[in-house]
């Protein structure tokens, strides 16, 4: 859906509410430019107690680490932001929501250095069903290893959702698309998997999962913690390890994680398939157990839940 289609009336920018289309940036702006800004991607769930942000203040945290790492000295507290996202959720009278904050450098000068550029805030949200479509909830993506590699941390931080370092996920993810596949594999610079565009990655075998760890260049995602510390209530074994290219052939299933695509499983890789039925059991488990705690129905882990 275009988001010119959407029945959302307000952006939250700067501390103020002001109307969707009027929420612009000067063309010059530090951040078209180079891509100096960090953001964060949230999600609201319409619970059996009402609209509830999931890990909300946990978002935010990452947000603020990621603008020390860029450098930015961010103008609101992680408690302003939450509560700003709280009241524009009112505002725009939203049961769920995808959240969208980010930080950036503004117009003021141009050139590679943004020291004299104004530090600008915005939060908007947006109804937004499956990332990866309603279908691939139950039924698997075909996803391909990517010709492209995912960045070390030695060049941008990989821990950090910078703006500008999204163009090696957005290069992946065309490449995939281009030859006929929902989603993209990267591999690190090593050649073991580091992680999806935008997803962590999940791989079980004889009922123990794993999944890549920080110094395979991935975002140690919020959603990723989430399914480790679920599935180990579960009962399931979880291992940090690197994982082969050709480990992925011989999976007995393999799932991608993230606030976007939630959890969504891995059909085929390179045209091999994963599962016939598209979903194991184990990842059926864990993301049945995901979408009960998201919508309030799941004891133990009301924490995890901020209600609007």
């Amino acid at each position: 859906m275009s988001l010119d289609e959407l029945d959302v009336d307000k952006i939250w920018m700067d501390g103020e509410l002001v109307d969707w289309d009027e929420a612009q940036i000067h063309v010059l702006s530090h951040v078209v430019h180079y891509g100096s800004g960090v953001f964060e991607g949230v999600r609201c769930y319409d619970t059996v107690d009402g609209p509830a942000v999931f890990r909300h203040r946990e978002h935010y945290e990452r947000l603020a680490d990621s603008a020390k790492a860029l450098g930015i000295g961010m103008e609101y507290t992680v408690g302003e932001l939450v509560e700003a996202t709280r009241e524009l959720i009112r505002e725009n009278e939203l049961d769920s929501c995808y959240i969208r904050p980010i930080v950036f450098y503004g117009y003021d000068e141009l050139g590679l250095n943004p020291k004299g550029c104004p530090v600008r805030t915005a939060i908007a949200v947006w109804p937004w069903g499956a990332y990866l479509g309603e279908d691939a909830i139950n039924n698997g993506v075909d996803v391909a290893v990517s010709s492209w590699r995912k960045h070390h941390s030695s060049q941008i931080p990989t821990t950090a959702k910078i703006t500008g370092a999204y163009v090696n996920s957005i290069m992946a993810s065309l490449e995939a698309k281009s030859n006929g596949y929902t989603e993209a594999i990267l591999l690190d610079k090593e050649g073991s998997v580091s992680e999806g565009p935008g997803e962590n990655v999940f791989m079980v075998n004889d009922g123990t999962l794993y999944t890549t760890p920080v110094d395979s260049s991935i975002l140690d995602g919020i959603t990723r913690q989430c399914v480790m510390d679920v599935a180990e209530d579960l009962g399931y074994e979880v291992v940090e390890k690197r994982i082969s290219r050709s480990e992925l052939y011989t999976a007995d299933e393999l799932f991608f994680t993230g606030t976007a695509a939630e959890v969504t499983p891995i059909r085929s890789v390179d045209d091999r398939q994963v599962r016939e039925d598209g979903r194991g059991p184990v990842t059926k488990e864990i993301q049945e157990t995901f979408f009960e705690i998201t919508e309030g129905r799941r004891d133990g882990y009301t924490d995890w839940l901020d209600y609007v």
